[in-house]
């Protein structure tokens, strides 16, 4: 955006210099205005502008401002797809989010974006969703280094800045993932689909290769009642249907029950998400003659100190006959 900005306001600039003026039509841009237009953060970290915040100014804020949507770890899918999850210590080490390659998990933000620039950029030009512009740069600073810190890309004692954000970036799980090796990028490099046409014996039976999760379908509700009136959006009545049909019969297995009340936003059954996987609970409550009761609590009442740093909130929309059906599940695993 910043070369097209600087195109407009040279333009805007040049009648006030050469050629003649239109009455009514127009006028110079002023310095400010200009300023206020051109605040695109570049990948080199080009037009980021000074300032600092610390991980537990970010919480405070986060949770008073962006956790309604996001989650307070950045793993609802409530109303938008998770933030964070699927990234692992060795992906910061590599450079490249191993589940991407393998597609055993649902992409997160934090999987995908390349560059830490991107993040900074998004969040302080259209964050809050209800009052965009509204944080102060110090804040997105702020907000940015929890957004990592609940990655586990930065400790919990960071403060991110202008002077280290570059260091910062060099710990993005997915730093090395962005190629400009295709066409999308430049209509001379490689189609980013390679086929040839065929026009004869068509197959007729389709296979899907990879789908939406059902339980996931209409989870954001109907998105055509929420985008702003910019350009038209498709949604599927249906899929909002399917999705409280879903949930409806969500208590047909612990599994499914696991799926509908956001169990799986945070835990695995055999791996570490942002919580320790299901296996890991079960292993370490099955000393104990009432694990499961032990569970079942936190389940509902959520718990803080038992699996590091990162406190579990409670699900108050868990039943307590549903709390005790998932740590039974849970502690046969």
């Amino acid at each position: 955006m910043s070369r097209f900005i600087r195109f407009v306001a040279l333009l805007a600039w040049i009648p006030a210099f050469a050629g003649p003026t239109y009455e009514g039509i127009g006028r110079a841009a002023t310095p400010d205005e200009i300023a206020a237009w051109d605040i695109d953060v570049r990948p080199d970290f080009k037009g980021l502008p000074k300032g600092s915040g610390s991980v537990a100014d970010g919480q405070k804020i986060w949770d008073a401002k962006c956790a309604s949507c996001h989650g307070t770890f950045g793993e609802s899918n409530e109303v938008f797809a998770p933030l964070v999850g699927g990234t692992t210590a060795a992906d910061v080490k590599a450079g490249r989010v191993k589940a991407l390659v393998t597609g055993d998990t649902a992409r997160t933000t934090l999987m995908k974006v390349s560059s830490v620039s991107t993040l900074y950029d998004y969040i302080r030009r259209a964050m809050p969703w209800n009052a965009p512009k509204s944080l102060t740069n110090d804040e997105v600073y702020a907000v940015l280094a929890y957004l990592l810190s609940l990655g586990d890309i930065l400790p919990d004692n960071y403060v991110l800045s202008d002077a280290n954000i570059a260091e910062v970036q060099q710990r993005l799980p997915n730093r090395n993932g962005m190629t400009r090796n295709h066409g999308l990028w430049d209509v001379k490099g490689k189609p980013d689909v390679v086929n040839v046409a065929c026009m004869t014996n068509c197959k007729t039976d389709v296979h899907l290769a990879s789908a939406f999760p059902e339980y996931a379908r209409g989870s954001h509700g109907d998105l055509s009642q929420q985008n702003r009136m910019i350009g038209a959006t498709a949604s599927s009545p249906t899929a909002v249907a399917a999705r409280v049909e879903v949930v409806a019969q969500a208590a047909a297995s612990p599994a499914d029950l696991a799926k509908s009340r956001g169990c799986l936003a945070c835990h695995a059954v055999d791996r570490k998400v942002v919580g320790p996987s299901f296996k890991d609970v079960a292993n370490k409550y099955k000393p104990d003659a009432d694990g499961a009761g032990k569970i079942a609590t936190r389940i509902r009442g959520g718990s803080s100190g038992a699996w590091g740093s990162i406190p579990m909130p409670a699900n108050a929309g868990v039943s307590p006959a549903e709390a005790q059906a998932l740590a039974q599940w849970i502690m046969g695993l």
